[in-house]
């Protein structure tokens, strides 16, 4: 089977593990750079071309590792693949639906996943009501589009959340505020999602002088025995946006699990270290059963 790995990169490690367990397989897999995919239409059947090279006719699937500086080109180039009937892992909506966490919370929440308290607003002549909307600080004050803990902010009083939320609606950037879950202690569950399937869990630990759990910001990991209703949350959630392939973050809050945000491109390292568990196969194997479906 001939795959597309959709990445600006076979220097990142998860890339770089997906395109191995890809050939110990026997597939043929190609590092195809997104930002360098132009698509044509309007002349004839549409077509996608890295530089000047038509490969509109060369995969039997993709595997889309959208970075979030180029989201949207990103997500078209999947969209087109899967407009020529290229099997993907990842739809384009679902990709889009994830990278933003206010338009992920919006569909959990029409669902009945459970979700933290959470605002978003545009209004800088409210803010005191909208941190007393929360229960007041501490609060979290968290960009829609940051990934791996980067523009994550704990505002402790009043005081500094009214100055952060500030300086954000001046300079135009999308935030959005959730209460502060101070029983989870830190701690958060990574849960990797393959095929409608939990294939591996990781508890991630906060260092003592930050309250960001993710493995990039120094998080500790470890392997974690999940509950089944964290189990059917992350399962949900994957399903609910369309992702063959998710990373889900769940919170352990005082009245049961909650959903923090769905990763459509979720790193391997941490995962793979913490359980031993080989997912980069799982994410091959589940490729390569849907698309030879697909084909058929």
């Amino acid at each position: 089977m001939d795959i597309a790995l959709l990445s600006v990169s076979l220097g990142v490690h998860s890339t770089r593990r997906i395109a191995k367990e890809a050939e110990n397989l026997g597939h043929f897999v190609e590092l195809i750079d997104h930002t360098k995919c132009s698509v044509k239409l309007g002349d004839g059947n549409p077509k996608i071309f890295l530089g000047e090279e038509d490969i509109t006719n060369e995969f039997d699937a993709v595997i889309p590792r959208i970075g979030n500086k180029v989201t949207k080109h990103g997500a078209a180039i999947v969209k087109q693949f899967e407009m020529n009937g290229v099997y993907s892992s990842a739809r384009a909506l679902g990709i889009t639906r994830a990278r933003n966490k206010a338009t992920t919370l919006q569909i959990m929440a029409k669902k009945g996943i459970p979700i933290p308290e959470t605002l978003f607003s545009i209004n800088p002549y409210n803010i005191e009501d909208q941190i007393r909307l929360l229960g007041g600080a501490p609060v979290i004050i968290k960009l829609q589009e940051g990934t791996q803990g980067r523009g994550v902010i704990l505002a402790e009083s009043k005081k500094s959340a009214k100055s952060i939320i500030d300086t954000f609606y001046q300079m135009d950037t999308s935030i959005l505020m959730q209460r502060y879950i101070e029983e989870a202690n830190g701690e958060d569950l990574r849960i990797v999602v393959v095929g409608g399937k939990v294939i591996a869990s990781m508890k991630r630990k906060s260092q003592l002088d930050d309250f960001r759990s993710n493995v990039h910001r120094g998080g500790l990991t470890e392997a974690v025995q999940i509950t089944p209703k964290e189990e059917q949350i992350a399962i949900d959630a994957s399903r609910y946006l369309g992702l063959g392939v998710a990373g889900v973050d769940i919170m352990r809050a005082k009245n049961g699990p909650v959903l923090i945000e769905v990763n459509a491109s979720p790193g391997l390292k941490g995962i793979e270290a913490a359980t031993n568990v080989n997912v980069a196969k799982h994410i091959i194997e589940f490729v390569e059963k849907n698309a030879l479906r697909k084909r058929k």
